[in-house]
């Protein structure tokens, strides 16, 4: 049977480490702070913002909310966005997207200060996770991933490892950062021949294709690590990843949960990522 590479207690060594940071930043006068910007009542947006705002009050990081209406005019936006950028007493902006409709993302995304931008949304970010530069931060789920896996002392250097999927929010930026482990990677996705086979070869998995229990026993071998990031409600309204769980737990040998695994996980990663900004800020 597989461990379960459980998120809980990744986030309890990753609080202990934003906790620590955080005091160490307030004993020099400095208050770290998350500015949520959020347009809209979408249902999704307001639960990720509480337990966002939860998670923050356990590690002394301020939080401070941007609530704009869903008919907000995008000068309106980029102005809120700006004035967040020009404001030294914060350190790091969490905008909940997709925005509505009328608004132009991708333009509206990268007028974030990369250097606040703690999510990694904006172009510059992106750039910053493909060459190496430090330019903002990576997507949090992603790193989520490395967390779990450097928690658990998993060996990534010298490792072929495979990500099944090829977002630019999860899976090319999960992809570079094993790169950066020095694994030797492979991005595969849903039209790659012979997938399985393809998957089977590699000690390291991350499954992030957005499709429910996808990723089979004939997939899989003893001696494999699966991470597992879909987050998917079948017809039954049970909540699933991208692997049959049920299915793996028996064949490789570490495994993360859904729920309970990198989604747990990556709101911590989002604090963390305040507290260096904080610290990158005020050096």
């Amino acid at each position: 049977m597989a461990t379960i590479l459980k998120g809980a207690e990744v986030v309890e060594a990753l609080n202990a480490e934003i906790i620590k940071e955080a005091e160490a930043l307030r004993a020099e006068g400095i208050e770290p702070t998350l500015a949520i910007l959020r347009v809209g009542e979408r249902g999704d947006d307001i639960s990720y913002e509480k337990g966002v705002t939860k998670r923050a009050e356990k590690v002394n990081v301020a939080i401070r909310n941007v609530i704009l209406p869903v008919d907000v005019s995008q000068d309106d936006l980029v102005d809120a966005i700006e004035n967040l950028n020009a404001d030294s007493k914060v350190h790091g902006v969490l905008m909940f997207r997709p925005l509505p409709g009328h608004l132009d993302e991708d333009y509206v995304r990268n007028k974030l200060d990369p250097a606040k931008d703690i999510d990694g949304i904006t172009d510059a970010s992106t750039v910053g996770v493909f060459t190496g530069v430090n330019s903002g931060f990576a997507p949090c789920t992603p790193s989520a991933c490395m967390e779990i896996l450097e928690h658990f002392d998993v060996s990534i250097k010298g490792k072929n490892a495979v990500v099944v999927g090829r977002s630019l929010v999860v899976g090319k930026p999960a992809a570079m950062m094993l790169l950066e482990r020095q694994a030797t990677v492979t991005i595969a996705h849903s039209k790659t021949t012979d997938l399985p086979s393809v998957v089977r070869a590699a000690d390291i998995v991350i499954a992030c294709v957005g499709r429910a229990e996808m990723i089979t026993a004939d997939y899989l071998r003893t001696g494999q690590v699966v991470i597992d990031v879909g987050i998917n409600v079948t017809e039954e309204g049970a909540l699933v990843g991208d692997v049959d769980f049920s299915a793996a737990e028996g064949i490789v040998d570490f495994i993360t949960p859904v729920p309970g695994g990198v989604g747990t996980v990556t709101t911590s990663v989002n604090l963390k990522h305040v507290v260096s900004a904080a610290r990158n800020q005020n050096k």
